[in-house]
C-alpha cells in the first residue's frame, strides 16, 4: 500500500506543476522594454551577422539570479506563434542564460523574423511579459 502512495504523490505534484509555474511569475515594471538594436527592421544582412539586444527599465542578469527587475534574453527566430507566457521558455527560443546581450547568427538566404522575450531566473516570461517588436530581415 505504501508503494501506491508514492506514485500518486508524484502524479499530483506533476499535475500541479503548470499551476505552480503560473503562480510563480516574476513581476516586471510597466515601463520595461526589450528590443533589438540591430539589425533594424527591414535590413538586408549577410548569412552570418550579429544581433544586438537592448533592454530599458530592467537589468540583465544570468539565469538563476533572484533579483528584482532583472531577467535574461531569449531570441525567437522565425517564430510561427508566441510560446506560452506562463511556462518556462523551451526549445522554440535561443536561451542567453549567461546574461549575454548579443549573438552571432547564421541563417539561410531569404526573409526571417527575430523577436526577443525576457525570461526571469527560471526562464519564465515576466508578468506582464517583456517582449520586443518583431524585426523582419532579409538574408543575402
Amino acid at each position: 500500500m505504501t508503494t501506491r502512495k508514492i506514485p500518486l504523490l508524484l502524479i499530483l505534484l506533476l499535475a500541479a506543476t503548470p499551476l505552480w509555474a503560473e503562480m510563480a511569475r516574476t513581476p516586471s515594471p510597466g515601463d520595461a522594454a526589450v528590443y533589438i538594436i540591430s539589425p533594424v527592421d527591414g535590413a538586408t544582412v549577410p548569412a552570418t551577422f550579429t544581433v544586438h539586444f537592448g533592454l530599458r527599465g530592467m537589468g540583465v542578469a544570468p539565469a538563476g539570479t533572484e533579483k528584482a527587475n532583472t531577467g535574461h534574453h531569449h531570441l525567437l527566430v522565425d517564430g510561427k506563434a508566441m510560446p506560452a507566457m506562463d511556462q518556462p521558455l523551451g526549445q522554440e527560443t535561443m536561451h542567453f542564460g549567461g546574461g549575454q546581450t548579443e549573438t552571432e547568427l547564421t541563417l539561410e538566404p531569404g526573409q526571417h523574423t527575430l523577436q526577443l522575450i525576457l525570461g526571469d531566473k527560471g526562464h519564465v516570461p515576466h508578468d506582464p511579459p517583456v517582449v520586443s517588436e518583431i524585426v523582419t530581415i532579409t538574408v543575402q
